[in-house]
């Protein structure tokens, strides 16, 4: 089986990410799945497509990750490695749509207005 190449977003986060069959060891940026998200809560996050299908021990994925904060960072990861098994079995798209791995989630920081503090906030208004 060749390497297959696969990208996924959320909110200002991306990720590239490499799957090749393997003996199941997630690398990001150049390191260990546990030291680059300490919390258990995130790593949870970004195995759960592998966890659906029960392959978490058969592939060797090699994650590159920017932009964003962690929490943006481990589900766009956890994106990309739904889209690389689907690109690899096309029968696994219904389980993975069913949890909601296949969907992009579109919501992202709303921009800052002019005239405004913030994206909605107004400056207090004083009639006299």
């Amino acid at each position: 089986m060749e390497v297959v190449n696969v990208i996924g977003r959320r909110k200002a986060a991306i990720a590239r990410v490499y799957v090749s069959e393997g003996s199941g060891k997630i690398t990001i940026n150049k390191r260990d799945l546990t030291n680059y998200f300490p919390s258990s809560i995130l790593q949870f996050v970004v195995k759960q497509p592998l966890q659906k299908l029960d392959v978490v021990e058969k592939y060797d994925i090699n994650i590159n990750l920017g932009g964003g904060g962690f929490k943006g960072q481990s589900e766009a990861a956890r994106l990309a490695i739904a889209r690389a098994l689907i690109k690899i079995n096309p029968e696994d798209k219904p389980a993975l749509r069913a949890e909601g791995f296949v969907t992009r989630d579109p919501r992202a920081v709303e921009r800052k207005k002019p005239g405004q503090p913030k994206a909605r906030k107004r400056f207090q208004f004083c009639k006299r």
